[in-house]
């Protein structure tokens, strides 16, 4: 899968991880994605690890995403614990559930590092390496590498992750909670990585997870891309205005529908190629890449939810991009 933001190669991969048999209809589901985007090269910052999900640009369809400290055994003396249901008009993203080595399915993992007890995954959002030293905030700790597909729950402790021993910090300007940056220097050159934690969490409209990208009054600059060029690697970007028109677009979407991936209004949704993907790039340098679907979707990164844009605001700035 692309990822147009991340140009230098980082040698730091895994091979496999077994996910549950709860993932199978998810992962073949992904996978017909996935085909349509094989022709495109991969450039990435960190060759980290991708799963069938498409880490980073949202253009596949993951769906890796039920209850990391899942109980094992409950006494019965003891109360089961509960999923969480969500209110009307709400999707709940439960937290992520580690592999199940016993089945027989197998998936690449995307990037990934534990955070207070939490899962972030390589981000959908991009920095350019000169813009990195700006938005280091405070240092977090280091992680110690070592997940693999061999990986069980044992090992998911605070700092494990798959991209080996790097350093952790905070991002100026954004909350600790929702995203951080690993950072390493190796031979005189930085490299970085956003990791946002986009599980675990209850979405009602697009500002509960698009409005922690704060995009609204902090465009810089915009650009899109059509399919043909995206799938083929071409590169044919075309500006976009950062005027009134993306703006209440982004409006249009913090106020968004949330659409479970699992959703039958979704479920082909990658079948077709009526697809735009949009650059936005925010007054911090951090650049946001989000896609749009004709059916009247958006997306962001490799979340597994979608959000159904009021028809009219979706159609008027789908037509403004031209073919």
């Amino acid at each position: 899968m692309k990822e147009d933001q991340f140009r230098q190669n980082y040698k730091k991969a895994v091979n496999q991880m077994k996910a549950n048999e709860a993932m199978k209809r998810n992962v073949e589901q992904a996978v017909r994605a996935q085909r349509q985007e094989q022709k495109k090269p991969r450039r990435t910052l960190y060759i980290a690890a991708s799963i069938v999900i498409a880490a980073g640009i949202g253009l596949a369809a993951p769906s890796v995403w039920n209850q990391v400290n899942a109980p094992t055994a409950v006494p019965d003396t003891e109360v089961a614990q509960v999923e969480p249901v969500a209110p009307s008009g709400s999707v709940v993203i439960p937290k992520m559930e580690l592999p199940d080595m016993a089945s027989g399915v197998s998936a690449d993992m995307i990037g990934l590092v534990v955070y207070q007890n939490n899962i972030y995954t390589q981000s959908g959002t991009s920095i350019e390496a000169a813009n990195i030293e700006a938005l280091r905030g405070e240092k977090l700790g280091t992680t110690t590498g070592g997940i693999d597909e061999w990986s069980g729950k044992d090992d998911y402790i605070e700092l494990a992750s798959n991209i080996g021993a790097v350093d952790i910090y905070a991002v100026k300007g954004y909350d600790p909670a929702f995203r951080v940056m690993s950072y390493e220097v190796i031979d005189g050159q930085v490299f970085a990585q956003l990791y946002d934690m986009t599980n675990g969490i209850t979405v009602s409209s697009g500002a509960d997870l698009i409005g922690k990208l704060q995009l609204e009054g902090r465009v810089a600059s915009a650009q899109w891309e059509g399919y043909d060029s995206w799938n083929n690697g071409l590169q044919q970007l075309q500006p976009l205005a950062a005027d009134e028109s993306l703006g209440s677009f982004i409006a249009a979407l913090y106020a968004a529908q949330p659409v479970a991936e699992d959703d039958a209004r979704v479920a082909n949704i990658y079948d077709g190629q009526d697809r735009k993907i949009i650059y936005v790039t925010l007054a911090d340098n951090t650049r946001v890449q989000l896609v749009l679907f004709g059916e009247g979707f958006v997306r962001y990164s490799n979340a597994p939810v979608f959000f159904e844009v009021e028809p009219g605001a979706f159609q008027s700035f789908w037509d403004s991009l031209g073919e």
